[in-house]
């Protein structure tokens, strides 16, 4: 018997069903299919670095005269980029709600739109005051698609495969941060484009990037356990049954019986009451925990990814168009660090590994810190350091997004990872730019060492308390971490009858 004849979605009652969806989806073996799934919400992490590297490496350029802009490199770094960050933490709040309610699918092409719109019109900047509304805009649109493709990933990735998948996936935003490092070197070559127009085409090319992505996207589906809570368990049977057909025609052979059933009480929507009541009620120490992760990794990313040219051409003297081939180095080693240290969250467990890259991260980022304020450092060995650093941080990083999106119930997925991205990166990642830009700016190395040291500090942090606080969810289905709400009302109800 296949999976597909066993597993149908039953209605127990009316406005109850009791299904296997999820377990189907989790005893799935990796296939095609989800490597459609990988590749349709994955990619648009290579063009959110693409984006935010070309704006940090093209800085320096935009803001010489006759760049079109009459804008300072402390003012991009800076003032633009804390703008940014805060557009993706409105954007996170407003389209991770509009997640919840009409699901996965509408909303990560709604995101994708926004985002493609508000950079096609940075690109076209003409006043400050454009580029920095532009830049906001971008920011939302960002910040919508980290809380629609987060929840629809963990929904839609079997539990064997989902924390490496994740992490790999979040981590892909350093291929396009080496992407934009390298094109900035070949924009921003005044041999080939005029002052005025290189950085724009630099924008204008993650739209074209962006609008192949969204051909893409069109083919995944919406997440089967979204459709059973709000009301389209049929719907949610025909999809996982066609896949399974697909995967066993792939394969060529059956698949093996799901591992059980989950009677749950359907629902068009959760109130802002209940989800935090959930969330800091019923799960306050995991609340704890996801804060640490955001504030912690949002400070350091957010400061290091906008600022580390403009530490390059202050401290180092390294030319403009140059500083794309150092960011190219430590986005690499960013990149690595998920995809090496992946399968290792699955396996070794999550506590273990998120605790031990962050508080490792920390750990060398401060010895980064001493060997400059000593001056020992060049230009190379500093990208060096920060190459090391940057390859435990972002398998860090990534499990923030991670964690805060199997460690609450599904009703809730999206406004968590939400609230947690804009509550965290609100902490972290606007006063990040802010604080780091400010301190580089001065041209005193012990300015620079003390933004190091507080990214370094609060990555220590935020290991210690992963440390007491992780949550043991390797291999294990999201229904098991956190019970959705719908199927504990519905055993509660059952008792009273």
């Amino acid at each position: 018997m296949t999976g597909e004849a066993s597993s149908a979605a039953v209605p127990a009652s009316t406005g109850t069903i009791t299904t296997a969806v999820p377990a189907r989806l989790d005893r799935l073996p990796w296939s095609r299919w989800h490597w459609m799934i990988v590749i349709g919400l994955g990619t648009v992490w290579i063009l959110d670095g693409l984006e935010v590297t070309i704006v940090g490496n093209v800085a320096g350029r935009i803001a010489e005269e006759g760049s079109g802009l009459d804008i300072t490199s402390a003012q991009i770094t800076g003032l633009a980029a804390a703008l940014y960050v805060a557009g993706a933490c409105l954007g996170a709040l407003f389209f991770g709600r509009l997640t919840d309610l009409y699901g996965r699918k509408k909303l990560f092409m709604a995101t994708l739109v926004v985002y493609l719109g508000a950079t096609a019109l940075t690109a076209l900047s003409f006043e400050t005051w454009w580029f920095f509304l532009f830049r906001f805009l971008t920011g939302f649109g960002i910040g919508g698609e980290y809380a629609a493709i987060n929840s629809a990933i963990d929904e839609l990735i079997p539990s064997h495969y989902r924390g490496r998948v994740d992490l790999i996936i979040n981590g892909s935003y350093w291929l396009g941060a080496i992407g934009g490092s390298l094109l900035s070197i070949v924009m921003l070559d005044t041999d080939i484009f005029p002052k005025d127009l290189g950085w724009r085409l630099s924008f204008a090319l993650g739209v074209v990037l962006g609008l192949v992505v969204l051909l893409v996207r069109r083919h995944v589906p919406e997440s089967p356990r979204w459709q059973f809570i709000h009301g389209q368990g049929e719907k949610a049977d025909e999809l996982v049954s066609s896949v399974e057909r697909e995967i066993e025609r792939e394969k060529g052979k059956p698949l093996p019986p799901p591992a059980g059933e989950i009677t749950i009480h359907q629902r068009k929507s959760i109130g802002f009451g209940l989800i935090a009541k959930t969330v800091f009620g019923r799960y306050p120490r995991r609340a704890v925990l996801g804060l640490a992760l955001f504030i912690g990794q949002a400070f350091l990313y957010n400061a290091i990814t906008f600022g580390f040219g403009a530490i390059l051409i202050t401290f180092f003297d390294v030319p403009t168009g140059s500083t794309g081939y150092y960011f190219a180095v430590i986005a690499a080693g960013n990149f690595l660090g998920p995809l090496l240290l992946g399968k290792f969250f699955d396996t070794v467990g999550r506590r273990i590994m998120i605790s031990g890259t962050y508080l490792l991260s920390g750990l060398l980022l401060f010895g980064t810190a001493w060997l400059f304020d000593n001056g020992s450092l060049t230009a190379t060995t500093m990208t060096a350091c920060w190459c090391v650093v940057l390859f435990f941080a972002s398998a860090g990083a990534s499990s923030a997004y991670l964690t805060v999106s199997e460690i609450f119930p599904m009703e809730t997925r999206a406004m968590a990872i939400a609230f947690f991205y804009a509550l965290g990166t609100a902490a972290g990642g606007i006063s990040g730019p802010l604080i780091f830009a400010g301190l580089t700016e001065s041209g005193v190395v012990g300015d620079t060492v003390l933004a190091f040291q507080i990214g370094a500090g609060l990555m220590c942090a935020a290991g210690v308390v992963a440390a007491f606080l992780a949550v043991n969810a390797e291999r294990r289905s999201l229904e098991d971490i956190a019970t959705p709400l719908s199927a504990t009302e519905a055993k509660e109800e059952g008792a009273r009858g």
